[in-house]
């Protein structure tokens, strides 16, 4: 069946959770009105501690970042949204807010600079995943695949040559917690054709995919 939502850009199924009766979820590109929805998917707690999808917003860690905590962020991300200064993905159960990804050039997400094990070599048609956020009951259900899925196409609309992940690397034999999984994991992007990129010995796993012939890089 055709859904009559001419904006989706994406569509992932999901395992049938007993409560729910409906195996489909619609994924969208964030719009500029959209702040309710995200305040409504985050709820108090700004997605993971007052984080409000700005940890790679703001340039640098330590006390910076904990003062940013909580309502500093909330306000912040606000007005980028508003501004439609943010690129990301919501994944809808009807109505329902069930889950985001962040996308975005990486100029825009500087803490990246930052961190020497993410430090590669990019240009301005490089775009980066920056972050997954599934509400508690969606996770590993193919919520994150599907954002994925839209988010690939997303910076290809906007005229990306290439989009970095930068999953966290799986430890231990069981699956990683939900709290340290936010950037995504290998197989996430493995499935969707990203290709590690990671330096031999590096601390953090660096994914891409490219769209098209890229410019000289930095």
């Amino acid at each position: 069946m055709r859904l009559p939502e001419s904006r989706i850009v994406g569509m992932g199924r999901i395992k049938a959770a007993t409560t729910k009766r409906v195996d489909r979820v619609t994924v969208r590109s964030l719009r500029p009105t959209d702040w309710p929805v995200i305040e409504t998917l985050f709820g108090e707690k700004g997605a993971c501690g007052g984080c409000w999808c700005m940890s790679w917003r703001v340039p640098h860690g330590g006390k910076l970042w904990e003062k940013s905590k909580g309502d500093p962020n909330r306000r912040a991300f606000k007005k980028l949204v508003e501004a439609g200064k943010v690129h990301g993905c919501l994944a809808f159960f009807g109505a329902e807010p069930v889950g985001w990804c962040c996308i975005g050039p990486r100029g825009d997400f500087p803490r990246l600079a930052t961190i020497k094990a993410l430090q590669m070599p990019w240009h301005e048609g490089t775009w980066s995943v920056t972050c997954f956020y599934i509400r508690t009951g969606w996770r590993s259900r193919g919520v994150a695949t599907a954002l994925l899925r839209a988010a690939i196409k997303l910076a290809r609309d906007c005229g990306a040559s290439e989009l970095e992940g930068y999953p966290v690397r799986p430890y231990g034999a069981g699956p990683i917690p939900a709290a340290f999984a936010w950037t995504g994991v290998p197989r996430l992007f493995e499935e969707q054709k990203f290709v590690t990129i990671t330096p031999a010995g590096n601390s953090r796993d660096i994914y891409r995919k490219t769209f098209r012939q890229a410019p000289s890089l930095r």
